[in-house]
Formats: C-alpha cells, sequence, structure tokens
C-alpha cells in the first residue's frame, strides 16, 4: 500500500509539472492593441508622409489599349507576367462580399478577386492563373513598390496622394465612407460618435477621413475584421469604411447594422500597380472597358453585391488623359 501510495503521488508530481509545461507552453493568443488617439494611428498610413498633392483628378488613368494586343507583345512588366505563365495579386481575404476566403473550399472569393481574374482571362486565357498574396491595407503600396505583387485588387481609393506612389487603372468601382453600428443605436454618421471610439484600418483613406474628427477617438486596427473583433468585445462604439465593407461585416454580426445615411465621402476604387508600369496599367484599362460594355462588370456586381447594396448602377465611366 505504501509503496502504491508513493507511485501515485510522483505521478501527481509528475502531471503537475506537464501542466506546467502546457500552461506556459500555450500563452493567449493577444488581440489588437488600439491606438489611443487619431495621430498615433494615422502615423502608420503610408499617404501621411506623401508629397504635396499635384493632380486635379485621382480618378484619371491612362488610356486603354484598343483593341486589347497579344500580352507579350506589350513588353516590360507586362511580357514577362506573360512569359512567367501567371499574374501575382495583393488581396484581401477577410473583406467578405470584396475578397474572403471561403471556410468550405479555402479559396479566396469576391468582388475583387473576380476583376483581377478577368484581368488574368485577357492575359492568359485562364482566369485561373493567378497567385494571389494575401496582404493588409497598410500593405498595398509597399507591396506594390518592392514588386512583391504585380497587381493590388484590395478596394483601394484612387487618391493624388497615392497617385504620387504608384499607379492606377482606371475607376472599376465606386463606394462610399459609410459607419457601421449596434442595432438600436441612433448614430448614423461620424458626428453622431462624438467622445466615443470608432475603428478604422490603418492605412486607409478611412482612417485619414476618421481623424478629421477631434470630438470621436480614432481607434487603429489591421484589418476590417480586426476591428469588428474591437466592436464584438464591446472595444469601440463603431465601424466607419467604405459602404461595401461594411456590408460584408454587417453579414457576419446579427446585431450590427449599416444606416441608411449618406456616404460622408467619395471612394473611387482602382486597381494599384507600380508606378513605372504604364503600359501594364493601359492594357488593364482595356480589360476594364471590356466588362463594362460586355456587361460581365453588371455580372460580377449581381454575384456579389445585389444583395446588401441593391440593383447594380452604371459602371464608372473611365477618365483618360494622364
Amino acid at each position: 500500500m505504501n509503496r502504491f501510495r508513493a507511485g501515485w503521488l510522483a505521478t501527481l508530481a509528475l502531471l503537475g509539472v506537464l501542466l506546467t509545461a502546457c500552461s506556459t507552453a500555450y500563452a493567449p493568443t493577444p488581440l489588437p492593441t488600439p491606438t489611443s488617439s487619431a495621430a498615433a494611428t494615422t502615423a502608420t498610413s503610408p499617404t501621411s508622409a506623401a508629397p504635396p498633392v499635384t493632380c486635379d483628378n485621382a480618378t484619371t488613368s491612362y488610356a486603354a489599349l484598343s483593341p486589347l494586343p497579344a500580352a507579350a507583345s506589350v513588353g516590360g512588366r507586362l511580357g514577362e507576367i506573360a512569359k512567367r505563365g501567371y499574374l501575382v495579386a495583393g488581396v484581401s481575404s477577410d473583406s467578405l462580399l470584396l475578397g474572403s476566403r471561403n471556410p468550405l473550399t479555402g479559396a479566396i472569393e469576391g468582388f475583387d478577386i473576380d476583376i483581377v481574374r478577368e484581368l488574368a482571362r485577357a492575359i492568359f486565357g485562364d482566369p485561373g492563373k493567378v497567385k494571389f498574396t494575401v496582404i493588409t491595407a497598410a500593405q498595398r503600396i509597399p507591396v506594390l513598390q518592392d514588386r512583391s505583387v504585380d497587381v493590388v485588387a484590395r478596394n483601394m481609393t484612387m487618391t493624388c496622394a497615392r497617385w504620387q506612389q504608384i499607379a492606377f487603372s482606371s475607376e472599376y468601382y465606386h463606394a462610399g465612407q459609410k459607419v457601421l453600428v449596434r442595432k438600436g443605436s441612433t448614430a448614423a454618421k461620424l458626428e453622431d460618435l462624438a467622445g466615443q471610439s470608432v475603428c478604422a484600418p490603418n492605412g486607409t483613406s478611412s482612417m485619414t477621413t476618421l481623424a478629421k474628427y477631434p470630438n470621436v477617438k480614432a481607434v487603429g486596427s489591421d484589418t476590417h475584421t480586426g476591428c469588428l473583433v474591437l466592436f464584438q468585445q464591446g472595444q469601440v462604439a463603431a465601424i466607419t469604411g467604405d459602404d461595401t465593407v461594411l456590408a460584408g461585416l454587417a453579414a457576419q454580426d446579427p446585431y450590427a447594422v449599416v444606416p441608411t445615411s449618406a456616404p460622408i465621402t467619395a471612394e473611387p476604387y482602382g486597381l494599384g500597380f507600380n508606378k513605372d508600369d504604364v503600359d501594364f496599367v493601359k492594357y488593364a484599362n482595356g480589360v476594364l472597358e471590356q466588362l463594362r460594355t460586355s456587361g460581365r462588370w453588371k455580372a460580377i456586381y449581381d454575384t456579389w453585391l445585389a444583395g446588401p447594396l441593391g440593383p447594380a448602377p452604371a459602371p464608372p465611366a473611365a477618365v483618360y488623359g494622364r
């Protein structure tokens, strides 16, 4: 009996050591740490230190190639891509409706994803010849500048300041900034949230706009999904962003709603390119022209956005002259 009791105590001691080791090895997953002020948050924005704005219209792009030539004959970056055999695109994987990973198939899908697939279809005759690289909003410009990707299709607003760092296609979607709040809230716009915390992703035009409301406490996150986590934890009262993005967030939270108030900004989306890839931009603009006139743009809209945002508007008209 004593020998059994001694063995039993030794076993308990060993279990205690193992449990202690396990509890030490698996620390709780850290949650996003919000910044305490708009100034601290916007300091991370890649556009905050941009040179002075010199363009008159940020939606003005390079004239489209029409008819579209064979991609390999264009040369430059596009010629390299054609030779490589696939396109590398920087996208979101957590922006439901625009670019998010399907939990059943593992595929990334959405409005932005279908637009970039059409670019691949034009280049290779196959919409599947795309390698998707998941990036945050703040990484959109750096990955183009260091050529980690060929194109960014991640609901990126065209601005004059960004034009000084990268190049854009013609506008392929026109969004507007709104707020997402809890059901029952009387807040319908940023002015209604004075004294409360509002989240927006770092490195976005949404955060730049949020910083213009000094009575609202700006909280930054790497992604809109990070903002949704903070919202669901009660750490922020609202999220601000493009109506397209907020529609996807609201679809994931039955207690969230996007008020029907008018947008506070205009957010024209363009595909992002390295600043030197002018011929590639012209080619992409030719592809977008085809999507507008063939009805394919409307079909993509109806697939992803018609449910939450209503019937398809006319595709944004291209503006050339750069």
